[in-house]
């Protein structure tokens, strides 16, 4: 079957120049210039580093993004994912053509409307019913295709009460609202949407969310969403794809995108030793290791296994009544529960303690894990928190031919007692 594409980038790349406004000195301008007279490449074009924004880099020119390439069908809602500074808000502005690129193409069938950040395209000294009117002519929409949608829009944005008020004296929160419910009732082809549903609240999410679903399952049109909400880009998005250091690292299944951008940072297997900065004046944490019983921190760890976690802790002060707490987050950043050797009434000793804990066999689910250490001073005060302070991955166990193959709803997989009871 033919698929039908409508948006593909080829080889999409931005350079921009560090430190000043505009393309640089006039040396650099004529040499552009006399480049592009003789039908040659911008020279500038061969320069650059690649955008690693924590690093201080050689070159005055920089790669926001560099040979992006990807398509998207209609219908399909992509996911676009990485870490701050890793090119995503340029890619979009790319595709909205707030910018251009400096090579590359991007070929695309039908209006699109853009949320980019709180407030674009509005205009704060009109009001909110004048600027629903001026975004419908920007996205192309006739006075009477606005009027038909009008009080959809405003239903659904929830600022009846302000519609008639200008813009500037609107919260970001309703100003967003508004946006949205814009951007989403318009009708585009493709509706890109960059973080600023964050802004709105838990409510206004939800219908959000509920409503993109509708545009590209129901109506067909696709939609392109940033977040770093990845329950909400699990929710919505059928496909993703990973940003790093503005290039492609991945595009995929939404969960294999998602599973690839929180792991890309961990250390091999499930095993982390700890540097000096853990050495604090009370304690110090040396090691965290998980594996499975009878195995080693270099073996993956299975779905049917009993796990083992040993934390290496030395505690420098028998006075100081100190526990340590961890806690479970799965790969959406949810807690799924606590635990702590004081429950066990586990003293720890002066000097270097092993502390084992032992999940049962087949407790948890396939999937991406994330720990987080507290450590907690009298069972009360919190002298050290550590999010996510290792990962480990549970892999898909040895399954006999026929049974289910894949993952079960859930994180966790408890054995409870069943039996069959006389009638």
């Amino acid at each position: 079957m033919e698929k039908d594409i409508i948006l593909k980038v080829e080889n999409v790349s931005k350079q921009y120049r560090l430190g000043q406004v505009g393309t640089g000195t006039l040396s650099h301008d004529l040499n552009r210039w006399w480049h592009a007279v003789r039908g040659k490449e911008n020279p500038y074009l061969k320069i650059g580093d690649t955008n690693d924004r924590s690093t201080k880099g050689t070159s005055e020119y920089v790669w926001a993004l560099q040979g992006i390439d990807f398509e998207v069908e209609r219908g399909e809602v992509l996911g676009i994912i990485g870490k701050n500074g890793a090119g995503k808000s340029t890619l979009l502005k790319i595709l909205s053509k707030v910018t251009a690129p400096t090579v590359g193409s991007i070929k695309s069938r039908g209006r699109i409307a853009s949320l980019l950040e709180v407030g674009t395209g509005f205009h704060g000294e009109m009001t909110g019913r004048e600027n629903i009117f001026l975004n419908g002519a920007i996205l192309g929409m006739t006075k009477k295709e606005i009027n038909s949608k009008l009080d959809e829009i405003i239903e659904f944005s929830g600022c009846e009460r302000y519609i008639d008020t200008p813009v500037k004296r609107y919260s970001s929160g309703m100003t967003v609202r508004l946006a949205f419910a814009v951007a989403a009732f318009l009708e585009p082809e493709i509706l890109v949407i960059d973080e600023v549903l964050a802004v709105g609240d838990a409510e206004f999410q939800k219908k959000a969310i509920g409503k993109m679903q509708d545009i590209s399952k129901g109506e067909g049109r696709t939609v392109l969403f940033v977040s770093h909400n990845m329950a909400a880009v699990k929710s919505l998005c059928t496909k993703g794809l990973v940003l790093m250091h503005g290039k492609v690292a991945m595009i995929g299944s939404v969960e294999s995108a998602i599973n690839y951008y929180l792991t890309q940072d961990s250390e091999s297997m499930n095993k982390k030793v700890f540097s000096s900065e853990f050495d604090k004046k009370e304690f110090t944490i040396h090691e965290i290791s998980l594996n499975g019983l009878g195995k080693s921190s270099d073996d993956a760890l299975d779905e049917y296994q009993q796990i083992e976690m040993y934390t290496l802790f030395t505690l420098k002060d028998d006075s100081k009544k100190l526990h340590l707490t961890f806690v479970l987050n799965n790969d959406s950043g949810e807690p799924l529960f606590t635990f702590s050797h004081i429950n066990n009434e586990i003293k720890l000793n002066k000097g270097v303690n092993k502390i084992k804990c032992t999940l049962p066999k087949g407790f948890l689910n396939i999937g991406t894990y994330y720990l987080s250490l507290y450590i907690i001073e009298n069972s009360k005060t919190t002298l050290f928190v550590e999010k996510d302070i290792i990962s480990f991955v549970v892999q898909e166990g040895e399954r006999s031919i026929g049974s289910w193959m894949g993952r079960e709803p859930g994180f966790i997989k408890p054995k409870f007692d069943w039996s069959i009871e006389s009638c």
